[in-house]
């Protein structure tokens, strides 16, 4: 008896022994799912960041000729846009990317808006904007990216975390500066001014504005801004033209105007018609359009960069990001002023003002 039941232990021993023997790879195989889903939960935790720079670094196989690049600028049948255009052919000829411009007539933000979404369903390789109201277009410049579409911006400051990369021709605390002090050598140093950007939502234009009227405040005390923000004139020529209209019969007393927007020559006409030479005008510009109210001093200072080369560098930033290629501070683009730009994070700054008067118009420099 003392066999059997020592015979019977050894038995429930010998079954204990091998269930614990073949209880770790269950144990094991356990761990694996749960190793699995947490590698899957880190995987779907890192993809918004993955999808939010898919864009900037995929890198194209595509041959030139079955690229398309498309620059949506703010306002059609506008000189300085129409000069933009130049440099966006330019680029597509020398290339062979297909390449062009597109704008909403009249400036309309709404209608801008719509071509990007256009051209999202479309699906483009890339988009470059020059937005008339950034803030509005970010949901349409997200979804573009996450539909893997480059998107370079044009004086879209305040948008760096929506695009790919943002290009500014110039440092924009520096041409506030510009207004400020060429406004203030033309007025003496004294009297009232009225500023007018294209719209309050051009960040770029709202920047220089305040930096003129920041500078102004600092060492002029005796210059005065009539209004406590800018008029605005869409870019366009009559409108500032009727503004100015408007100022001149208010504010007979007015000595001095800035115009952030390239829409100077509508203040010019009125003052020339007027024959208020005496009052100043700094305004953007473009020298060809400006021209003839620069040498009869109804505008005295214009300040500008050339829109054809940014319009140029912008899509060729598009292709480098579409091909691969890295954006680096102190890196060389193919326009002058683009020599070495100023990376920070997405925000692309090149070096390239112009400043005209009667003086230098006509140098092959400046001229366009």
């Amino acid at each position: 008896m003392k066999k059997v039941v020592s015979l019977i232990v050894v038995v429930l021993m010998a079954v204990a022994i091998f269930a614990g023997c073949t209880a770790a790879p269950a144990a094991s195989d356990s761990a694996a799912p749960a190793a699995s889903e947490s590698a899957a939960a880190s995987e779907s935790a890192d993809a918004p960041a993955a999808s939010e720079s898919a864009a900037a670094g995929a890198a194209t196989d595509k041959e030139n000729k079955d690229i398309t690049i498309v620059m949506v600028a703010k306002h059609e049948g506008i000189t300085w846009f129409d000069d933009m255009r130049i440099g966006v052919d330019q680029f597509a000829a020398d290339t062979g990317v297909n390449a062009y411009q597109i704008a909403p007539e009249g400036g309309d933000p709404a209608k801008q808006l719509q071509m990007v979404e256009d051209l999202i369903a479309q699906g483009v390789d890339a988009i470059c904007v020059v937005p008339n109201d950034a803030q509005s277009m970010i949901p349409a410049l997200d979804k573009a990216r996450e539909a893997g579409i480059v998107v370079i911006s044009h004086e879209g400051p305040d948008i760096l975390d929506h695009v790919d990369y943002d290009l500014e021709a110039i440092d924009n605390a520096e041409q506030g500066k510009l207004f400020g002090e060429n406004l203030a050598k033309q007025m003496d140093g004294k009297g009232k001014f009225a500023s007018f950007v294209g719209m309050l939502t051009m960040v770029p234009h709202m920047e220089w504005w305040q930096g003129a009227v920041d500078y102004l405040a600092e060492n002029y005390p005796e210059i005065e801004c009539i209004t406590p923000e800018p008029y605005e004139d869409k870019n366009d020529n009559q409108i500032a033209y009727d503004k100015a209209l408007e100022v001149l019969k208010a504010t007979p007393d007015i000595k001095g105007f800035t115009d952030s927007a390239a829409s100077g020559a509508g203040i010019a006409q009125a003052l020339q018609e007027r024959g208020r030479q005496d009052i100043a005008l700094v305004s953007t510009a473009v020298p060809s359009q400006a021209g003839a109210y620069i040498e009869d001093g109804s505008m005295d200072v214009g300040l500008c960069w050339r829109p054809a080369d940014a319009g140029y560098v912008t899509c060729e930033i598009a292709l480098k990001v579409l091909k691969g290629e890295e954006i680096k501070d102190g890196m060389a683009f193919d326009k002058a002023g683009y020599e070495k730009v100023a990376v920070d994070g997405t925000a692309i700054v090149a070096n390239a003002p112009i400043v005209f008067t009667k003086d230098n118009l006509h140098d092959e420099a400046v001229y366009f």
